[in-house]
């Protein structure tokens, strides 16, 4: 890397921000050009975030999903990658300023800059509640859930008092896109199919599994038919789900809702529940902001910044972004047009260096829409067909394990799920330490008593369980 052309030339360089389905395909994109690729990412893996769901489920481990990026890109001699927080994008010098580690700034010359920082949680507005619901964007993010909802039975089976029990036992997901109904289908298998077995003073299948959504249906951007079998679906499987309503405040133990108007008065409603999971809103990456600051661009509502139909951003020919971090043709934040996009400006940056200029602009092609409700149980519209049930579930899972990373992951990501939903119907990744359920016990103060103090167990015979309140 960085050596000099025989014309005593500097190679072209392009740094790409951001080691997502966009980051990552503009930089295999770019395997064969005349260029020298610095990727740089926060962290150290590509994260396949369409299953993220799994791994707070227990179901898969991190590493299937998540391959570590100097891994991926290991033959592409042309390519590095570099663990460091982007802090300054200098326009004007064409400089992405970093931070390392250990804090050493870092400087990185670029003759093309490529943006895909990706996109967070979306609170609209009201930021306070991301202490009592935590939402689902990195593995960290799956991992403290995934401790959470497994603190929440074991709190449960501790519990002698059946107010604080049913509290435990509340489990609160709150947007019902594909995310929140892939997660409430997975809670709903926990309590009433996998866990049942292995608790003695607590009957899992008690649990209250509710799923809020302030518009009028499950999965809005679907078909109606599929919404339709996706609500029965839940509902059969145990979920409570409240239409048009909206979380309004929250606090340790409790969301306060307003639901659909009755006689003209839209009422409020507290539920108690200790495990709150936010799915309901996404925004643009800081980075789309700071971006569109440096090129004079204004964000919109969600934070994303415009950019022209060939991907670059208005003005600057050099720089371009892709991904959930930007506004073009309307599309939907997913996977698919980041990585359309991704492929598309490294074809367009070796057309330029061939001395092409004439690239058509980018085109997306919708492969379709699919999400998960349970095993076997899933929805699918792809090629102007709708797809439900076991069909649904195999598309789904087929088309999931085609695009992970690498063959290693594809088979052990088949294995595990024919281990743990097939054969033995458990979750082998459901690992959970004292220290763990110690400091979930404590954020936000739900009232546990400290570590120190002893719990008071009612003795009482293997195999009996005590009434829990609903």
């Amino acid at each position: 890397m960085n050596d000099d052309l025989e014309s005593g030339q500097q190679r072209h360089r392009v740094v790409v921000v951001g080691g997502g389905f966009g980051g990552l395909n503009a930089t295999r994109a770019l395997a064969h050009a005349d260029v020298d690729v610095t990727l740089v990412d926060r962290t150290n893996h590509h994260l396949f975030q369409p299953l993220l769901y799994q791994v707070a489920a227990g179901i898969l481990p991190p590493g299937l999903i998540a391959p570590a990026l100097r891994g991926v890109i290991k033959n592409q001699r042309n390519a590095r990658a570099l663990l460091a927080d982007v802090t300054d994008l200098d326009i004007e010098h064409r400089l992405v300023r970093a931070s390392g580690p250990d804090g050493r700034p870092l400087e990185l010359p670029y003759d093309t800059l490529v943006v895909a920082g990706g996109a967070t949680h979306s609170y609209f507005g009201r930021d306070e509640f991301a202490r009592y619901a935590p939402g689902m964007k990195t593995v960290e993010d799956a991992r403290h859930l995934r401790d959470q909802i497994l603190l929440a039975f074991e709190m449960a089976e501790l519990a002698t008092d059946p107010q604080e029990r049913a509290e435990w036992l509340t489990f609160i997901v709150i947007g019902a896109g594909p995310t929140g109904v892939e997660l409430v289908g997975q809670v709903a298998e926990l309590a009433h199919q996998v866990l049942p077995q292995d608790y003695r003073s607590v009957d899992t299948t008690e649990a209250r599994i509710l799923l809020l959504e302030g518009a009028g249906a499950v999965l809005g951007p679907f078909a109606p038919k599929l919404q339709q079998y996706t609500q029965a679906r839940l509902e059969k499987m145990g979920v409570e789900i409240r239409l048009n309503t909206l979380a309004v405040a929250m606090d340790d133990e409790s969301v306060t809702v307003k639901g659909p108007a009755i006689d003209g008065v839209a009422g409020e409603e507290t539920i108690r529940g200790r495990t709150r999971i936010w799915a309901a809103g996404v925004q643009a990456s800081p980075l789309a902001k700071q971006l569109a600051e440096k090129t004079g661009t204004e964000t919109d509502r969600a934070g994303r910044i415009p950019v022209n139909p060939d991907c670059t951003v208005p003005g600057h020919p050099e720089v371009f972004a892709i991904g959930d971090m930007v506004s073009l043709n309307k599309l939907p934040g997913v996977a698919q047009p980041a990585m359309q996009e991704g492929k598309y400006v490294g074809k367009v940056i070796r057309a330029r260096l061939a001395g092409d200029q004439r690239i058509d602009p980018f085109a997306y092609f919708d492969k379709g829409s699919m999400a998960t409700i349970g095993h076997r149980s899933a929805v699918a519209d792809a090629f102007g067909m709708r797809f439900t049930g076991w069909l649904g579930y195999s598309m789904w899972g087929f088309i999931h394990v085609a695009y992970l990373i690498g063959w290693g992951n594809r088979l052990g990501t088949l294995y595990t799920w024919a281990r743990a939903l097939t054969f033995s119907h458990n979750r082998g990744h459901r690992i959970i330490t004292f220290e763990q359920a110690n400091v979930q016990a404590h954020e936000g103060d739900h009232g546990v008593a400290p570590a120190s103090a002893p719990a008071s167990i009612d003795a009482e015979p293997v195999g009996v369980r005590q009434e829990a309140t609903g």
